[in-house]
């Protein structure tokens, strides 16, 4: 295995991964994100700011490409690994983990946090969001929790095992979602 390459689930199909959180959110998938992004970002972040994304899929990268240049932002998309990330240490403002830890395994967890610390400038933040609890049953979601689901409390646990201080914690009110909130 090349340096930087995933070590989890890597979703090749974007436009089916779109769909399917369009599906599971009733058409609300603007809605939904906005949500999420209400716990530790402004949606703009003003001109003297800049966004970037990775993903470890060439495929989800060029499709964000495309949806970026849809709605008339700018972002630097990087095709990448959560346990290496490709940016300078203490160089980014926040961190924005969404539904993606459960795809790794759980040692990889660990290295995906303090990667996040690493790029975290001092009082940076971190955001978590991932599916907590077990869930029964047959459903769409269960195809995408191969390797479980992110307990809230380990998700608290690898905030602080990064280096990291957990400021806030709480469900995001759709489905079994959870998210914490961490600052270096």
């Amino acid at each position: 295995m090349s340096p930087g390459s995933p070590r989890g689930a890597v979703i090749h199909q974007a436009a089916g991964y779109d769909m399917l959180l369009w599906l599971l959110t009733f058409g609300r998938e603007r809605r939904f994100r906005q949500k999420m992004l209400s716990f530790a970002a402004k949606e703009v972040v003003g001109v003297a700011g800049s966004v970037a994304g990775i993903d470890a899929s060439p495929e989800m990268i060029a499709r964000a490409r495309t949806k970026a240049a849809r709605a008339g932002v700018t972002v630097d998309f990087r095709q990448g690994s959560a346990d290496a990330l490709p940016f300078a240490d203490a160089r980014l403002d926040a961190v924005l983990s969404t539904a993606m830890l459960h795809h790794l395994p759980t040692t990889v967890r660990a290295s995906a946090l303090y990667e996040m610390r690493r790029v975290l400038k001092p009082g940076g933040r971190a955001l978590l969001i991932d599916f907590a609890g077990h869930r029964n049953g047959k459903g769409p979601l269960l195809h995408f929790h191969r390797r479980g689901h992110v307990e809230p409390k380990v998700l608290e646990e690898l905030v602080s095992s990064a280096g990291m201080r957990v400021v806030q914690s709480g469900p995001v009110g759709r489905w079994s979602l959870q998210y914490v909130l961490g600052a270096r």
